[in-house]
């Protein structure tokens, strides 16, 4: 008898509404995770309570408010419409869409993969590279739910899928159609920031990372586990497959929090030099992300674009995520079931 098996896409999450009140929800869930910010708890709680929720929900408000549609939250709707073609091309499997934080939860998610029958779930993790804070975070969320249930299902996990060739190919094909044509003098990859502390704590040699200018160069065992070595193969592949030279791509990191040092070098601080230095037309890209959120629209498609042309440039041209492109969704299905095997 074959056990019936069942998709559970993850993403990170997003606000209900672009309100004060929403945000704050939000922030208060996200940022009390100990993965996310992982210092001491009581550091944690007052950063959180004092410096954080007092002022940022306003002003992430204002910022979602920038990118909220009539759908609603861009990373939602992108993740649902991909939930729904996913759906469509494996015939009869369920598949579910779960956020880490807000809803639709994993929790409700995993619920409805259940009560359509699925004794084994594949769980795909919708970060190309991984990362504690959102890879583990999530996947520590969905085996603390799938154990509380009285007949706990099966669970295999879909890897990280940053050199992917169905990944790399959807991101290069979207890439293409902003770049070709835009006369852009530079590109850049610009991956979601991370503490320098993270990527060290992922090293189980404890002597590699960071040790070296050259220690994310190549994949090797003691930075199997390491973000930024990551990112930097997702830049190396991607740029390959766009025929980009060395001397045209820069890799950067954006959204840094808080004062401790963070992956460099910083996207924010790239964008201004390249204008200073000269440079008129230049596009950016974050394949960190699989659907378009604030980090893409608002923050590099408002804020760094305005950014670029203040001190000197005239376009930074944002390429889209691959959202649910039909070429990534035949991607999605292609990667879980490689990983998954049978049932899908």
């Amino acid at each position: 008898m074959s056990t019936p098996t069942g998709l559970l896409l993850v993403n990170l999450g997003t606000p209900d509404s672009p309100k004060p009140a929403d945000v704050r929800r939000y922030l208060r869930e996200f940022l009390s995770d100990p993965r996310v910010i992982d210092v001491n708890p009581v550091l944690r709680f007052i950063f959180l309570n004092f410096i954080i929720l007092p002022f940022r929900p306003k002003k992430s408000g204002e910022a979602y408010e920038k990118v909220w549609t009539e759908r609603g939250s861009p990373l939602l709707f992108h993740g649902l419409d991909l939930t729904e073609k996913v759906r469509a091309r494996l015939n009869g499997v369920p598949v579910e869409l779960g956020m880490r934080y807000g809803k639709p939860s994993i929790a409700d998610a995993l619920r409805r993969l259940i009560d359509r029958g699925a004794d084994r779930i594949v769980v795909f993790p919708m970060f190309p590279q991984y990362s504690s804070a959102a890879t583990g975070s999530a996947l520590e969320v969905v085996y603390h739910e799938a154990g509380k249930l009285w007949n706990t299902p099966t669970l295999d996990v879909v890897p990280p899928f940053f050199d992917h060739a169905a990944y790399i190919d959807a991101c290069a094909r979207v890439a293409s159609r902003t770049i070709e044509g835009s006369g852009a003098e530079v590109v850049l990859f610009s991956f979601h920031g991370l503490p320098e502390r993270q990527c060290i704590k992922s090293d189980p040699t404890g002597n590699h990372c960071f040790k070296s200018e050259s220690c994310c160069d190549a994949l090797v065992d003691a930075n199997r586990w390491c973000y930024r070595a990551q990112c930097l193969a997702t830049a190396r592949a991607l740029a390959d497959r766009l025929g980009l030279p060395a001397e045209k791509r820069i890799v950067c990191f954006q959204s840094r929090l808080g004062r401790t040092p963070w992956i460099r070098p910083y996207t924010d601080e790239i964008i201004i030099d390249l204008a200073k230095r000269g440079v008129k037309r230049a596009a950016i890209l974050s394949p960190a992300f699989v659907a378009d959120c604030l980090e893409t629209l608002e923050e590099l498609g408002i804020r760094a674009a305005a950014s670029f042309r203040e001190h000197g440039g005239e376009e930074l041209r944002v390429v889209p995520a691959v959202n649910a492109e039909d070429f990534w969704a035949d991607g999605v299905v292609a990667i879980a079931r490689e990983a998954a095997g049978r049932g899908l």
